[in-house]
C-alpha cells in the first residue's frame, strides 16, 4: 500500500522554501509547515533563505532523514539565541563530522545545540565550543594499527550528550579544561574514554569540581569540619553529593549514619558567601543533632508531616540562634520573604506558604503577618519555647498537627502547589526525624537501629586533606588524587629516648664542639625605628630637644634587636613503611631502632642550636589512607612530650612520598625563615599497593620537589637503601646522601644536617 502524506496548503512563499528545500522524505514533509513558520517568526528573511539552503545540504549528506529533521527543528532557536551568521558553521560542523568517520555523532551534536547555545549566548562562544569539539575529534579518532582503516571518536558522541549538563555547572574556560584532561589521559583507552566522557568515572566527577564554579566543598572540608566541632562539639563525616546533573530531583542536605550530606558546591546568593551557606546548613543540621528526637509518623497525612518538619526546623534555627546570637543575620538573609498577600491566589494549594509565612515570624521579629491562625500559631510557639527554653520535638509536633487542622483549606488537594519564595534552603530534608513502624513487624520491632550508636573511640584525625598526583604518562596532574589523614602520634616510654641520649653521650660532646660555632653569637641593634622593642635613648633625647627649639623631630625613636646569624626552619619527613621493621644488615637493631635513635640525635642537636623545626612520619596504605603523624611541632621543644612521641614510632604499609612531601611542605611554607629545608629520610624507593607501574611514584615524588623549590624550600634525601642510586638521583638530582652502613646512622644523620645549615 502507497503511503499517503497530507500536506496542508502552503502559501506560495513557504511552497518555494519547500521546492528550495529539494527533499522527497515524508517525514521532512510534515514538519515542515510548522519548522519554517517558526523560522520566519525568528530570523530575518535572509535568515530563512540560509536556513533552507543549509537544511538542503543536510538533506542531500546521505546521513538519513533525522540530522534534517532535527536541524529544521533547533536551528531557527539557534540562530535567534546567537545570530544568524552561525547557520552555515552548524553545516559545516556536520559535514566535518561526516568526513571523519564521526557521523554518529551529527545526530547528538544538533539535539544538544540548542540547550548549549542557551548557556554560551553568543556566537563567540559558541564558535569557541565548536573549535573544542573539532579539537577533542581530531586527537581521539585513530587508526587500526596496521592498516589505513580509521575508527570514530568513542567519546565524542557521549560528551555531546553530557554537554548542557557540563555547560552549566562550567565556564567554557572550565569546560574546555575538563575535555583536554579527558583526552590527554583517556586517549588511548576507548573504554575508560567512553566512562569519562559519559560522566561515570570519579576523575571525571574530580575534574569537574575543580573546573566548577562557586565554593567546592571539597575545597573547605577542614574548615567546616573545625566549624562544626569547635561551636558545635559534633563530629562526622561530612561528604558531598552533586547537585548539577539531577535535574529532575532537587538532592537537599541531610544526614544518616554514614555521614553529613553537603552539596559539591554552594554559589554566593543574596549577599551570602558560598562558605557562610555551608556554615548555616551546617549550624541548622548539628541543632537538630543535638536538640531532635525522631517520632513514630505511619499515621500522618504529607502535610501533617511537612508541618512537623517546618515546627521542628523552626524550634532549632529559634535554638541555635539563642546559643550563637549572630545566626539570626545569617538564617534571615538564606529565608525567603514569602508574600501573604499570594493567599487569596485562588486554585493552588497554599500548604507550603503558610508554613514559610510562620517560620519566617519565628525567626523575623520584625516579620508582621496578618493571617488570624497563623499568627496565633507563632505565639503560642514563643509560648511553648518559654516553658523550660528548649520544648521538644514531640511538643513542635502537637502544635503543627494543631495548626495544619486550624488552617486546612479545600484547595490544599490541589495538585497545582504554590512554591515560589517557599523553600529554605539552608535546612536539610529532615529524614533522620521519622520512625516507620511498617518497616518491621510492630509487636517485635525493637528500633534498636535507630538508637544512638555506642561512642567508638575519640577520633584524633583530622578530615583528609586532598592532594594532586603527578601523572608522568599523560604529563598532567591527577586532581584531588591522594586522601592524606594527619594526627598526632601516639604516645609511648619518654626513658626510651633519654636512654638513647645517654646511650650516644661520647658523641653528643664531640657535636657539642661543632654546635657552639654554628650559634649565632650576638644580637645586631636596628637604629632608627618608628616602632620596636625598646626606646632608642640617644635619638630620643635629640628629637626632644629638635622640638624644644622649634625644629622638626625625627620620629624614629625607636630600635629593635635581631640575631646575627641563623634563621632556618627544618622540617624532617620520616618514612615509617613496613621495610623498617627489617634488621639493619649485620646489625642486631632494626632499621627503624636506628632511625629512632639517629632522629634522636638530631632533634637533640637542632634544639641546641635553637633553629626552629618539626617531626612528622608518613607510611600509605593505597592513594586513599595516607598517614601523616605529627611528632614534633615547629612551636614545642624537644620535651618530654615529643620524646613520649618519638618513642613510640612504629612502622606499616607503605611509601607513597610525594604526597606525605606535599603535606610537609604545607607546614613548613606557614614558617617565616631565611632558609626552609626538608629532610626526607627514607629505606627505599616510592611505593604503594595500589601502584603497578614502578616509575609513576618515582616522577610524581620528582614533581614533589621541584613544587617545594617553587615555593622555596630545600629539599634533601637521607636514603637508608643500598641501591638508591638507582633511582634516588630521578627524584632528588644531586640532593641526596646514600648511607651503606645504617650503623652509622645516629653518627651521620646529625653531621649531614650540619653540613647542610652552615
Amino acid at each position: 500500500m502507497t503511503e499517503v502524506v497530507e500536506v496542508q496548503e502552503r502559501s506560495a512563499e513557504d511552497l518555494a522554501y519547500w521546492e528550495a528545500l529539494n527533499c522527497r522524505f515524508p517525514d521532512a514533509d510534515r514538519v515542515f509547515d510548522e519548522c519554517i513558520k517558526e523560522a520566519k517568526a525568528l530570523l530575518t528573511p535572509a535568515g530563512v533563505d540560509a536556513y533552507i539552503e543549509n537544511a538542503r545540504f543536510i538533506g542531500k549528506m546521505g546521513r538519513g532523514v533525522e540530522p534534517l529533521l532535527i536541524y529544521l527543528e533547533e536551528a531557527p532557536t539557534v540562530a535567534s539565541i546567537v545570530g544568524e551568521k552561525i547557520l552555515p558553521e552548524i553545516k559545516d560542523f556536520c559535514l566535518f563530522l561526516s568526513t571523519n568517520t564521526n557521523f554518529k555523532a551529527i545526530v547528538p551534536f544538533l539535539q544538544t545545540l540548542a540547550a548549549v547555545s542557551k548557556r554560551l549566548h553568543s556566537y563567540e562562544q559558541l564558535h569557541h565550543y565548536f573549535d573544542i569539539l573539532k579539537d577533542m575529534l581530531e586527537q581521539t579518532t585513530g587508526s587500526v594499527h596496521g592498516h589505513h582503516k580509521t575508527f570514530p571518536s568513542p567519546g565524542l558522541p557521549l560528551l555531546l550528550e553530557q554537554s548542557p549538563r557540563l555547560l552549566k555547572a562550567l565556564s567554557l574556560e572550565g569546560y574546555k579544561n575538563w575535555v583536554d584532561y579527558g583526552v590527554k589521559y583517556y586517549n588511548k583507552h576507548p573504554e575508560r574514554q567512553k566512562d569519562y566522557f559519559s560522566l561515570q568515572s570519579p576523575d571525571a566527577v574530580a575534574v569537574m569540581q575543580r573546573e566548577r564554579h562557586g565554593t567546592l566543598m571539597v575545597d573547605h572540608e577542614r574548615q567546616l569540619d573545625l566549624y562544626l566541632r569547635g561551636l558545635w562539639e559534633d563530629t562526622d563525616y561530612l561528604v558531598p553529593y552533586s547537585s548539577a546533573f539531577d535535574e529532575l530531583r532537587k538532592p537537599m542536605p541531610y544526614y544518616d549514619k554514614l555521614g553529613i550530606r553537603l552539596p559539591d558546591v554552594y554559589d554566593d546568593k543574596h549577599g551570602v558567601s558560598g562558605i557562610d551557606r555551608y556554615r548555616a546548613t551546617l549550624a541548622h543540621m548539628a541543632a537538630h543533632r543535638r536538640w531532635s528526637s525522631q517520632m513514630i509518623v505511619d499515621n500522618w497525612s504529607p502535610f501533617q508531616r511537612v508541618a512537623v518538619e517546618t515546627f521542628e526546623d523552626s524550634r532549632v534555627d529559634y535554638l541555635a540562634i539563642k546559643e550563637f546570637p549572630g545566626l539570626r543575620k545569617l538564617f534571615l538573609a538564606l529565608h525567603p520573604v514569602p508574600k501573604e498577600e499570594d493567599l487569596e491566589i485562588e486554585g493552588e494549594s497554599m500548604v507550603r506558604l503558610r508554613l514559610a509565612l510562620f517560620s519566617r515570624a519565628v525567626l523575623d521579629p520584625d516579620f508582621e503577618v496578618k493571617h488570624d491562625d497563623i499568627r496565633e500559631s507563632v505565639k503560642r510557639f514563643f509560648i511553648e519555647m518559654e516553658k523550660d527554653g528548649v520544648s521538644s520535638s514531640e511538643n513542635m509536633a502537637s502544635l503543627a498537627l494543631s495548626f495544619t487542622a486550624r488552617t486546612r483549606r479545600q484547595t490544599d488537594l490541589s495538585p497545582k502547589i504554590y512554591f515560589e519564595n517557599t523553600e529554605v534552603d539552608y535546612r536539610d530534608d529532615n529524614r533522620h526525624l521519622w520512625i516507620y513502624i511498617e518497616q518491621g513487624d510492630e509487636e517485635e520491632a525493637t528500633f534498636d537501629h535507630l538508637e544512638e550508636q555506642s561512642p567508638e573511640d575519640e577520633v584524633s584525625s583530622l578530615p583528609p586533606r586532598h592532594y594532586h598526583e603527578w601523572d608522568y604518562n599523560s604529563q598532567h596532574y591527577r586532581p584531588d588524587w591522594v586522601s592524606v589523614y594527619e594526627a598526632i602520634h601516639p604516645s609511648g616510654d619518654a626513658n626510651v629516648i633519654d636512654k638513647i641520649l645517654e646511650k650516644h653521650g661520647a658523641l653528643a660532646k664531640r657535636l657539642k664542639a661543632i654546635l657552639d660555632a654554628l650559634k649565632p653569637q650576638q644580637k645586631v641593634r636596628i637604629r632608627y625605628q618608628e616602632e620596636g622593642s625598646e626606646l632608642d635613648l640617644d635619638v630620643a633625647i635629640r628629637s626632644l630637644i629638635d622640638l624644644k627649639s622649634g625644629s622638626q623631630p625625627d620620629m624614629r625613636i625607636n630600635m629593635s634587636h635581631k640575631n646575627d646569624g641563623r634563621d632556618i626552619a627544618v622540617m624532617l619527613v620520616l618514612d615509617l613503611s613496613q621495610s623498617l621493621n627489617e634488621k639493619a644488615k649485620g646489625s642486631q637493631q632494626t632499621i627503624l631502632e636506628l632511625s629512632q635513635e639517629a632522629v634522636t640525635l638530631l632533634a637533640w642537636t637542632i634544639e641546641q642550636l635553637g633553629d626552629k623545626f618539626a617531626i612528622g612520619g608518613f607510611s600509605s596504605n593505597t592513594r586513599h589512607d595516607v598517614r601523616y603523624a605529627h611528632i614534633k611541632g615547629f612551636t614545642e621543644h624537644f620535651d618530654t612530650e615529643v620524646k613520649r612521641r618519638l618513642a613510640a614510632m612504629e612502622a606499616k604499609y607503605s611509601t607513597r612520598m610525594g604526597a606525605a612531601m606535599r603535606h610537609a611542605g604545607h607546614y613548613l611554607q606557614g614558617q617565616k625563615a631565611d632558609k626552609k629545608l626538608m629532610l626526607v629520610l627514607t629505606d627505599g624507593e616510592p611505593a604503594d599497593i595500589d601502584v603497578d607501574d614502578d616509575q609513576l611514584l618515582i616522577h610524581d615524588t620528582h614533581q614533589a620537589v621541584k613544587e617545594l623549590a617553587a615555593d622555596g624550600i630545600y629539599s634533601y634525601c637521607i636514603n637508608l637503601d643500598p641501591k638508591a642510586d638507582e633511582y634516588v638521583k630521578d627524584i632528588f638530582g644531586s640532593h641526596y646522601t646514600v648511607i651503606d652502613n645504617v650503623d652509622k646512622l645516629p653518627e651521620k644523620l646529625p653531621q649531614i644536617f650540619m653540613s647542610l645549615t652552615k
